[in-house]
Parts: C-alpha cells; structure tokens; sequence
C-alpha cells in the first residue's frame, strides 16, 4: 500500500495550493481568525478530541502518551469522520489544520500517525 499523502500545518501558517484539501481538526474554532483566513476546505470538528479529553490532556507534554492513546480509541469509534477523512485521501493530499501552540503535541499530530497507517 503507498504512503498516505498527509500534512499538518499550524492555522497560523499560510494556506498554499500544493496542501491539497485542507481539514481544520479541532472542536474550538481558534479565537481571532477569521475563517477566510484559515481558508479550509472543510471544518471536521467531530474528528477532534471529545471535550473531556481535550480539557483533561490540557497540553500537558507530561500527558502526550495517555492522549494520543485515549484519543485513538475515540477515533476508532467516529466511523463517519474516519470515512470522510479516509474518501479525501483517495482523492489525492490532505492537510491537517490544527491550533495548537505546540507543534509536536497536538490531535494533527495524532491523526496524521493513525491515517498514514
């Protein structure tokens, strides 16, 4: 099977032609941007952690594992995100948008392991 063709890309970083179709991943719209600004393609805020999950995991790097495995198993029961997700990427790149400060512990980071499977 070929490598799955993803990106993450912060909201706070230029939309470009060449991040295919552009899915905003979280709940929370971030606050001060508009949304022609983000310019996504789709906002697929039922992909995002749960609520509970996201207040507890709080950003805490000290957390990163516990999350990202309580997070798959959210995944693993959102059949309809995980399909629409899954149709995108047989029509070519997706780029997952996030807005969290922290780039390297964030849901993107998460979901761009589990569909690169």
């Amino acid at each position: 099977m070929p490598a799955r063709d993803i990106i993450i890309k912060s909201v706070y970083e230029k939309a470009e032609k060449k991040d295919g179709y552009r899915i905003m991943v979280d709940r929370l719209w971030p606050r001060g941007i508009s949304k022609e600004k983000v310019n996504v393609d789709r906002w697929l805020k039922e992909i995002a952690p749960s609520t509970e999950l996201r207040k507890w995991f709080d950003h805490d790097p000290g957390k990163w594992a516990s999350f990202q495995r309580k997070y798959e198993t959210e995944i693993k029961n959102n059949n309809e995100a995980v399909e629409f997700v899954k149709e995108q990427l047989e029509k070519g790149r997706i780029c997952f948008v996030y807005s969290a400060k922290d780039e390297k512990h964030n849901d993107a980071v998460v979901l761009e392991k589990i569909f690169s499977r």
